[in-house]
C-alpha cells in the first residue's frame, strides 16, 4: 500500500512548481504542463482503480471456494 501512496506524493511533488507557476505567477505555458500532469495523474489513479477491483475480485473468489 504504502507504495502506490508514495507514487501519488511524489508525483504532486513533482507538480507542485508548475502548479505556482501557474496560478500563482499566471504563467499561461505552465497552464498546458500542469493539463499534461493531471491526465498522469488520472491515468494513475485509473490504475490503481483497477489493481483495487482486481484484488478485491480475486480475494472474493478465494474466499468463496470451498475448501476439502
Amino acid at each position: 500500500m504504502n507504495s502506490r501512496i508514495e507514487e501519488l506524493r511524489a508525483m504532486l511533488t513533482e507538480f507542485e512548481k508548475d502548479f505556482e507557476k501557474f496560478f500563482d505567477k499566471e504563467n499561461m505555458s505552465a497552464g498546458t504542463r500542469v493539463r499534461k500532469h493531471m491526465m498522469a495523474l488520472r491515468q494513475k489513479a485509473q490504475d490503481i482503480r483497477h489493481e483495487v477491483q482486481n484484488i478485491k475480485t480475486a480475494r472474493k473468489d478465494s474466499s468463496s471456494t470451498p475448501t476439502a
